[in-house]
């Protein structure tokens, strides 16, 4: 069905009102060739019945011996002309009935024929003029209308016969086929149509683009407040129920700014409270003789004094967006390698042309350095490499640990969630230098992912759009 139809709102709604188009135009067409059909069988049928009539007075008026010379005379092989001594069978009106009493009328009006003798009158689709040789052929050859015959399905009457009494007791019968209404489709009427159809086609096009953009707008704005809670508010333009969604969507936005605000400065203030005391704790401990149980407590007031200020700039990194720029993304990864290689950690880089990336180059360097910690920390050794291809920016960090249990991988990226059997408090570990790296690759619209490696160790696979 994707197939058939697509799959936005713009090109569902489009195809709509295509279709109901098209079949207004046809049923339209169709209506019009039927109703064009009957006028031109109801004109000629009159114009028949006026000949008749006139050819009835030219009979009558003409003696009896002189009559059968004059029949001859008038009938042709569209146009029949009989005289006989009494009424001829009369074919049935094939559901034509009233066609057939209007024109018996006419007749009897024009003649002034009443009473018993009033003109016998059949109007068929068709059958009549079977009888006259060479006739019926000849219609045969009229266009035919969307596969009903000469008159669609709505019936009308193609031949027409006709018995006149005349005042001396004779029948003068008339057979003929009426004319045909010509081709239904001209070039005019094509050219008015296509025209039309063009007209309306461009302002569907029109309104339905107009309609549906604003839910173009409407989501780009939520990709971007994914990626920056700061970015600029919706306009609210547009339809009265677009205005809404804007408002509602920006009084969303705003909230959740404020939410946010309000959590760092929550946590700045805790920061702050907490750390008067530990300065205090740890100027207390200073005094302290036992000198092993004097290092335990400083330990363990620098790792709660290092778990507040990792939390405070968890906080701080979601809630501040750095504007992006167009960053050699190769250049950034080789200074963070070469920055650790210099404190001499065991981290290495595969060489690797230049990659330019639009990014927020301060927190992407903070995720890598976070990333080639981890690596460095738990793993032993990072090795590093970067590549580009499909407009995507792959950057690979493995390691040479025990690795991560499978159903802790999803894990690892929680905030304050570390793996006990190979991270504990001592080797430095807060818990939160995953679910930083994480928030920034995400920021950046990219995936970072983390999985074992068959040979051992880790790896942390970041994609980035190039």
């Amino acid at each position: 069905m994707t197939r058939v139809f697509p799959a936005s709102l713009f090109g569902q709604t489009l195809l709509a009102l295509l279709v109901g188009l098209v079949i207004s135009h046809a049923a339209g067409s169709w209506i019009y060739s039927l109703d064009r059909e009957q006028a031109v069988r109801a004109v000629g049928g009159f114009a028949a019945a006026q000949r008749m009539a006139n050819l009835v007075r030219l009979v009558q008026d003409t003696p009896p011996e002189a009559r059968p010379r004059i029949v001859t005379a008038l009938s042709d092989p569209t146009f029949r002309v009989a005289l006989s001594a009494q009424a001829p069978a009369m074919t049935s009106a094939d559901g034509n009935a009233d066609v057939a009493d209007a024109i018996a009328g006419f007749l009897a009006d024009q003649l002034s024929i009443g009473g018993a003798q009033r003109p016998l009158v059949s109007a068929s689709p068709g059958g009549p003029m079977s009888a006259f040789g060479g006739l019926r052929p000849m219609m045969g050859r009229g266009p035919m209308m969307h596969g009903f015959g000469s008159f669609g399905p709505f019936g009308g009457f193609r031949d027409l016969q006709v018995a006149v009494p005349l005042t001396d007791g004779q029948w003068l019968s008339f057979t003929t086929a009426l004319p045909q209404g010509g081709p239904a489709v001209s070039r005019q009427f094509l050219l008015s149509m296509a025209l039309m159809a063009i007209i309306l086609l461009a302002v569907s096009v029109w309104v339905v683009r107009r309609v549906t953009a604003p839910l173009a707008s409407l989501s780009a704005a939520a990709e971007k407040l994914g990626n920056d809670l700061n970015a600029l508010p919706m306009p609210e333009a547009g339809t009265v129920e677009m205005q809404q969604a804007s408002r509602a969507f920006n009084n969303m936005q705003a909230r959740l700014r404020a939410l946010v605000e309000n959590r760092t400065r929550i946590l700045a203030a805790i920061s702050h409270d907490l750390r008067t005391p530990l300065t205090l704790l740890r100027l207390r401990t200073e005094t302290v003789e036992d000198v092993p149980e004097r290092d335990r407590m400083l330990a363990t007031i620098a790792e709660m004094d290092a778990m507040i200020a990792a939390t405070l700039e968890y906080a701080r990194d979601e809630s501040i967006a750095e504007p992006r720029r167009r960053t050699d993304v190769t250049a950034l990864l080789a200074s963070v390698v070469d920055d650790m290689a210099d404190l001499g950690l065991p981290v290495v880089m595969e060489p690797a042309q230049p990659i330019i990336c639009d990014c927020q180059p301060a927190a992407l360097k903070r995720a890598l350095i976070n990333l080639i910690d981890n690596a460095v920390k738990y793993g032993k050794r990072a090795r590093t490499t970067i590549s580009s291809a499909n407009h995507l920016v792959e950057i690979t960090i493995d390691d040479d640990g025990p690795g991560i249990p499978e159903a802790e991988l999803e894990r690892v990226f929680q905030p304050f969630y570390r793996v006990e059997s190979s991270r504990s408090r001592e080797t430095g570990g807060i818990g939160l230098g995953l679910a930083i790296a994480l928030s920034t690759i995400q920021a950046h619209r990219g995936q970072l992912t983390i999985s074992n490696r068959a040979e051992g160790g880790l790896r942390a696979c970041v994609s980035l759009e190039g």
